[in-house]
């Protein structure tokens, strides 16, 4: 009777393999586990987002230190905290919206995103997600005004 059962292993080769995850990957997940260190320490958000940034190349550094400014400025209630590596803005703890540098995953270009702790509900769809290449005196308008509407 043992003989004829079968084993629990597929018959199905596959030929795919999981290739790991990418230098960004892991990068962003070594981010993250010094971030919940430092947050375990008790750490200052504040002073981590600038160094974070400082260490950005240009124009993402340029942006981030603006998008930076914008925030704190629109939002003061938001405390910075770096998020996977990058500058990032909580509210009672949970992320409202972070920076993402073009560089970070080697994209063409930077975008600000906000999480589902932010209230910019509209209907039944609305963005979450900007791309950021430039930013005009109108950008920064519609950032700031983005950012008060999602701590709201």
């Amino acid at each position: 009777m043992k003989d004829m059962q079968k084993s629990a292993k597929s018959t199905t080769a596959t030929k795919k393999r999981f290739k790991g995850f990418t230098d960004d990957e892991r990068s962003a997940m070594k981010d993250r586990v010094k971030e919940m260190k430092a947050a375990a320490d008790k750490a200052d958000g504040e002073s981590e987002v600038i160094a974070k940034i400082a260490e950005l190349p240009e124009p993402d550094r340029a942006m981030g230190k603006r998008v930076h400014a914008l925030i704190k400025a629109s939002a003061p209630a938001l405390s910075p905290r770096t998020w996977y590596g990058m500058p990032a803005y909580a509210k009672n703890g949970k992320i409202v919206c972070h920076f993402q540098p073009a560089q970070k995953f080697k994209t063409r270009y930077a975008t600000l995103n906000f999480s589902d702790e932010a209230n910019l509900d509209e209907g039944a769809i609305w963005p979450v997600a900007f791309a950021l290449t430039k930013l005009t005196a109108e950008d920064e308008a519609r950032i700031g005004a983005l950012v008060k509407k999602a701590v709201s």
